[in-house]
């Protein structure tokens, strides 16, 4: 696969499909069957992805104890970045105040929360299990994937030979759905540009998008602006301090995971390309790569803590409530867990910021302010969010390394 020639095709997919759904509307939808179907065929390599990473990842890290201590650097990394963007997040809505005088025009809760009401931090703890995992996976419940793959992966390393045989049944697994992201990214470029410009349609095109997001303008500005301060300081910042790796580079590498992530606005369907752009480009060792990625992809939303910290403080100012030190706070801890809760699909972040929103009294209303350009911002956060990931892949590989050196030295 000539990776460069099929990166410029996806970027050119991108602005193509901007374009067309900017200058065509909803003449765009047409094309939107094609978008879906791509979409399609990631997720539907995303189940035996992370099954499969899971248990080969955990396998290859060996003796327990070295299991332990990469998981932790793993966490730290994840909890330190999310509570980084939080923190940039709180910072930017209060410098730039974008809700003052934005009238509030929404008097009901948006559909798409409806039900969520009650959602809470016991809810977040209990989707860590699943009693069907049948279910989980048809439902693509990934956080309950991942701790059953991790204690089946982390059993079968005490299993002797008959383990290590079910290993690498499961590691010809991985190697074979990495073969089908292969085929699948020739198809890449068009998918992309039928996702682009079938979401700027439905949005009525370049014309009313302008107007809608003119109503919200610098929220949105407050939101991209924050977002580009931590995609582009702070974690290039952490890569290079912590590896002495070139930013730049590694963000090449990635970059045909990044513009994936930004046509399907969903860091599960944009895992296998994530994977491949680790291992094949930043040559992160495999086994950091599977272990990180799939961790990252469903715990690690830098993106979408920042995001709903932001909309909190937005709506709040919009309906002149002041939040003082401590409820700042409480929106500090909830967006960071809320985070952890949201899913890998397009909008998740908005069903978890229910959450954030009640646990500082505001009304659930306020949500339906920002749907009309979300799905946009939704595209902005997710590639921040597979960004992080793909740095702390690289983070923690070479500090496992570090880590195992300074143990052989002992």
């Amino acid at each position: 696969m000539k990776t460069n020639g099929l990166l410029y095709l996806m970027i050119a997919g991108i602005v193509l499909g901007i374009f067309s759904g900017w200058m065509y509307g909803s003449a765009m939808l047409a094309v939107e069957w094609i978008g879906e179907m791509f979409l399609d065929a990631l997720k539907m390599l995303v189940v035996p992805l992370i099954i499969s990473s899971m248990i080969v990842g955990i396998a290859g890290l060996g003796d327990i104890r070295k299991v332990g201590k990469t998981g932790l650097i793993a966490l730290a990394y994840f909890m330190t970045t999310t509570c980084i963007a939080v923190g940039i997040g709180l910072v930017m809505v209060n410098i730039i105040e974008p809700g003052i005088a934005v009238e509030m025009t929404v008097q009901h809760v948006p559909e798409k929360v409806t039900g969520k009401e009650a959602v809470g931090i016991t809810d977040i703890l209990k989707t860590f299990v699943s009693p069907n995992l049948v279910e989980s996976m048809v439902k693509m419940e990934i956080l309950p994937l991942i701790v059953f793959s991790l204690v089946f992966g982390g059993v079968l390393t005490t299993l002797g030979e008959p383990g290590k045989r079910v290993i690498d049944f499961f590691d010809t697994v991985n190697s074979a759905i990495m073969k089908i992201v292969h085929l699948l990214m020739y198809f890449a470029p068009l998918g992309v540009f039928a996702l682009i410009a079938s979401k700027l349609g439905a949005a009525g095109g370049g014309d009313l998008f302008l107007a809608e997001l003119a109503k919200v303008g610098k929220y949105a500005a407050t939101v991209i602006s924050a977002l580009l301060l931590h995609g582009l300081v702070v974690l290039p910042t952490i890569l290079y301090i912590t590896t002495r790796r070139n930013p730049f580079v590694y963000f090449k590498n990635v970059t045909a995971a990044l513009t994936t992530a930004f046509s399907t606005a969903s860091s599960s369907a944009t895992l296998p390309i994530t994977i491949e752009c680790a291992e094949e480009n930043n040559r992160v060792s495999r086994k950091s790569a599977l272990f990180v990625l799939p961790l990252g992809a469903t715990v690690n939303m830098d993106g979408t803590a920042l995001y709903e910290s932001v909309a909190a403080i937005f709506i709040a100012q919009m309906l002149g409530i002041h939040l003082g030190f401590g409820e700042q706070m409480i929106i500090f801890l909830t967006a960071t867990l809320a985070a952890v809760g949201a899913a890998g699909i397009p909008e998740a972040g908005l069903v978890t910021m229910v959450m954030v929103l009640q646990s500082v009294g505001l009304p659930l209303e306020g949500i339906g302010m920002l749907l009309s350009i979300d799905w946009f911002l939704d595209r902005c956060r997710t590639t921040v969010n597979v960004w992080g990931d793909s740095i702390g892949a690289g983070v923690v590989d070479f500090l496992e390394e570090k880590w195992v050196e300074r143990g052989g030295k002992t």
